[in-house]
């Protein structure tokens, strides 16, 4: 069969280049925060000895998954800044699938609050329960490692309200537990 003169060549060179991507957002203008989802599976070297998801692989999803929740917020790079009230409130045993879930829940000038959960699942039955849930500070850097300003969160349901909330109370927690630290004057 003779190939379709009109249908093109996948490894063909459009005739203009694609326009670069945005080096960040508008920093001026409101943005929704979508949730970022990821699954993985427990396998038993994530697991502590009582054959459950150690703790520490639990954050690293976390971290990773609030991460990307934040570069595309901003779509700058972002840095961890704290990790915050972390509550692991069910195990995830080895075979489980393992479901984080993170989104912006409050952004100030250069920094963001993401709240983060971790759902685990039994393959077999279904049964859902939420894990680990909490929120991690994140800072937005321009190229020469900088904060620079991300745009503010738009805020428009009941939940991302609720969430708002709860990321602004995070958020004074860290400036109080900053501003009376006994550990910054070591």
């Amino acid at each position: 069969m003779p190939a379709d003169p009109d249908a093109g060549d996948a490894l063909e060179q459009p005739d203009a280049p694609h326009p670069p991507p945005p080096h960040g957002v508008d920093p001026t203008r409101p943005r929704a925060a979508d949730w970022v989802v990821t699954t993985d599976i427990v396998f038993p070297h994530h697991a502590n000895t009582m054959g459950t998801l150690f703790g520490g692989r639990a954050l690293e999803l976390l971290d990773i998954n609030a991460a990307i929740a934040c570069y595309r917020f901003a779509r700058r790079t972002v840095v961890t800044a704290s990790t915050e009230a972390i509550d692991f409130r069910a195990p995830v045993h080895v075979g489980e699938i393992v479901e984080v879930r993170s989104r912006v829940a409050w952004a100030g000038r250069t920094s963001m609050i993401v709240r983060g959960e971790l759902v685990g699942e039994n393959p077999r039955t279904g049964e859902r329960r939420l894990a680990t849930i909490g929120h991690i500070s994140f800072v937005a850097l321009d190229d020469d490692e900088r904060p620079i300003p991300v745009p503010p969160l738009l805020v428009e349901t009941a939940e991302q309200r609720r969430h708002h909330a709860i990321g602004e109370r995070v958020r004074e927690h860290i400036g109080s537990r900053r501003a009376h630290d006994p550990l910054e004057d070591v």
